[in-house]
């Protein structure tokens, strides 16, 4: 079995590092093109320079913008359009992690967090559904958390941003199903990534990623974490003709760590 995008355009947010990098790739080498929204100008071309490397027949467009506001979300769409002539996938995987004990989360953090992850997701959907609609095919991958099923104490708010977007995910599938539009989320667990490169690098006992990995893999059942070409393969699978009756899930890509299915 040959996974092919067959020259599908996916926009992809947090595309310049990480998970979106990985998934920009896979998408790339199985004959699709891309657009990259992120906003870091610098990682952004670098990211560019990697995929057009990997896949030299593959578009890619590489966008800066800020998709916590309605005109970043905006600009990356248009972008994307300009660029790609149509988006027929979205991955929504821009995010970061905020957290902390409840009662210090100020309403600030709050706001941010449910901007980027939420919010962002809303505005992107509502700009790319209408032609997938229109079209009779479409992805959508809502990149959430394993958070979103099971959180933990001190998650507020990332496991609470997260839960809405399974929510988001599952009435879009109901909703867009009749016109051929998949919309399904990939919850993350430990998976080799920028985020946990950066966890690393706080870490203060001075210890190798090697050694950090090895011991972040521990209570993972098997055995290791993941890496970022895994999860990418599981989002490709998704995005594909193959993928073809799946849609309304929320598919743990976490080596089996996580407590419900």
């Amino acid at each position: 079995m040959q996974l092919s995008l067959n020259g599908r355009a996916a926009l992809i947010t947090g595309g310049s590092k990480g998970l979106g990098l990985a998934m920009a790739k896979a998408f790339a080498q199985a004959g699709g093109n891309v657009a990259l929204v992120a906003r870091g100008a610098e990682s952004l071309a670098q990211a560019e320079a990697e995929i057009r490397e990997a896949a030299p027949t593959a578009k890619v467009a590489a966008i800066a913008a800020d998709i916590r506001t309605a005109q970043g979300c905006e600009q990356a769409y248009n972008g994307a359009v300009r660029a790609l002539g149509q988006v027929d996938i979205l991955v929504n995987n821009a995010g970061t992690s905020q957290r902390g004990p409840f009662l210090e989360v100020t309403d600030a953090l709050w706001q941010d967090d449910l901007d980027l992850k939420l919010f962002a997701a809303v505005r992107l959907c509502r700009l790319a559904l209408p032609g997938m609609r229109d079209r009779k095919w479409g992805r959508v991958i809502n990149v959430l958390n394993i958070g979103a099923k099971a959180p933990k104490a001190t998650s507020t708010p990332t496991s609470v941003s997260r839960a809405a977007g399974m929510a988001l995910t599952k009435a879009l599938a109901n909703e867009f199903a009749p016109h051929n539009v998949l919309v399904n989320a990939m919850l993350v667990g430990i998976i080799e990534s920028d985020q946990w490169v950066r966890r690393h690098a706080a870490d203060k006992r001075n210890i190798t990623w090697e050694e950090w990995k090895a011991e972040q893999g521990k209570p993972v059942p098997l055995g290791r974490i993941g890496k970022a070409e895994e999860f990418a393969a599981m989002a490709l699978l998704l995005a594909s003709d193959m993928g073809g009756y799946v849609t309304g899930t929320a598919i743990n890509v976490d080596g089996g760590s996580s407590p419900v299915v």
